[in-house]
Parts: C-alpha cells; structure tokens; sequence
C-alpha cells in the first residue's frame, strides 16, 4: 500500500508499507526514516560494518495515496456522524 510521509526529514517522500505494529502504532516504510546501524561481522556478512535500514515511524505521520490521482487521502476516522 503506497504512503507518503507527511512530517520529518523525509516530508515528501512515497513509499509502500513494509511492515505494520499497530500495538505501538507505528508503520515501517520503505525508503523513509532511514538510520544506519553497525552490524557485527557474521555469515551473511563476513565484513560487518555499517548498513543503512528503515525504522518504524508513527502511523499518524504518513497518509494514503491514491493509486489512479496519486494524491493523498484521508482515511477515515472509525466513527460514523
């Protein structure tokens, strides 16, 4: 599902939904919030060193985008007036 982000560093920026934790309600985009973490030399990575991967960031500060405008949306606010 494609998002955009709203707020940040990475204000602008489109990505799709990796991953979801709605317990802490956060969501996890690709190419958005982008942190560099050392990682220790192992068997996938004999070399080790540092790798950059996205982190989570709160729900509320991405929005849908339409698929066919490619503008943003609002998503419903879960009560009925």
């Amino acid at each position: 599902m494609p998002v955009r982000s709203i707020t940040g560093k990475d204000k602008g920026k489109k990505g799709r939904v990796i991953a979801a934790y709605p317990r802490e309600n956060r969501v996890l985009v690709e190419g958005v919030n982008m942190v560099k973490k050392h990682q220790k030399p192992n068997a996938a990575n004999p070399q080790g060193g540092i790798i950059e991967q996205e982190a989570p960031i709160h729900a509320s500060n991405v929005m849908h985008v339409d698929p066919k405008s490619g503008k943003v949306v609002r998503s419903g606010s879960g009560y009925a007036r």
